[in-house]
């Protein structure tokens, strides 16, 4: 089922409220706790949340709902909201406004829509397949980059790597301009909008990406995991986004080096 205006309405309408919800927490009392897997979360990441969760279930109650913090509600029409309320909960509680509300739609499994949204640097990006990609209601596009050594490659932290994936990114970081460390979910923003040339994550989740493939596709980017392959719901957390698509091939190719060891999934 193709993408409506009222869903894209909506979808807006869930950054909204999440932003809302975000924003007196920031540089503010958070009340951080550890999850069981040592990740932090908030009490913004949770009433965010919970915001975006009772805008579904009152307009859209037949859809299901996969969020970070509160996980699955089963829906009845074959759609999926996929909701992460704060990529990036480091770096907020760090009070470096670099993380975003990511939302995404998907159906049968594979993004159809997706908005990664800034509330304290009022920054939304908005994909939906098919269609060019959208920053603050204008077109947004990734940049053409030449050769693999001109390129400004992101990743959130060296240390979310097995080691083999370790050794794959290193081999990466030899080929290119520089890194930048940090910036989850905004740095497929500045791939979107042409400041940053790649990003190449592992270990992500669902909730992690699903909403950035449509983004950075819509821009003239692609996105695929390590083996080339497109992103779904079934993909195993390696990600890599490219600004510009003839670069895909030399990035598999780097990353293809993983010392003598594979690791299974």
């Amino acid at each position: 089922m193709p993408v409506t205006s009222a869903d894209i309405a909506l979808a807006e309408r869930l950054a909204d409220a999440a932003g809302a919800a975000i924003l007196p927490y920031f540089r503010a009392e958070h009340g951080v706790e550890a999850k069981d897997d040592q990740s932090p979360v908030t009490l913004a990441d949770r009433a965010a949340e919970e915001a975006m969760r009772k805008l579904i279930i009152a307009e859209r109650p037949m859809d299901g709902i996969q969020g970070e913090e509160f996980g699955v509600r089963e829906g009845t029409s074959g759609r999926v909201w996929v909701l992460d309320p704060i990529d990036g909960t480091r770096a907020f509680i760090a009070g470096r406004p670099i993380f975003g509300t990511l939302i995404a739609l998907i159906e049968g499994g594979w993004p159809l829509l997706g908005i990664i949204d800034q509330p304290v640097t009022r920054e939304r990006w908005l994909g939906v397949m098919g269609r060019p990609t959208l920053f603050n209601g204008k077109p947004a596009e990734t940049r053409r980059c030449r050769d693999l050594k001109d390129a400004i490659l992101g990743t959130t932290s060296p240390a979310l790597f097995e080691d083999d994936q370790l050794h794959a990114f290193e081999h990466l970081d030899a080929a290119v301009m520089s890194v930048v460390l940090g910036g989850d979910c905004y740095n497929y923003g500045c791939v979107a909008s042409g400041w940053m040339d790649v990003v190449v994550e592992a270990g992500l989740k669902l909730h992690d990406f699903a909403a950035l493939v449509p983004i950075v596709e819509g821009a003239g980017g692609r996105m695929c995991d390590w083996q080339g392959d497109p992103l779904h719901a079934g993909s195993n957390g390696e990600v890599i986004a490219a600004g510009d698509p003839a670069r895909v091939e030399e990035i598999l190719e780097a990353l293809a080096c993983r010392g003598d060891h594979q690791h299974g999934h």
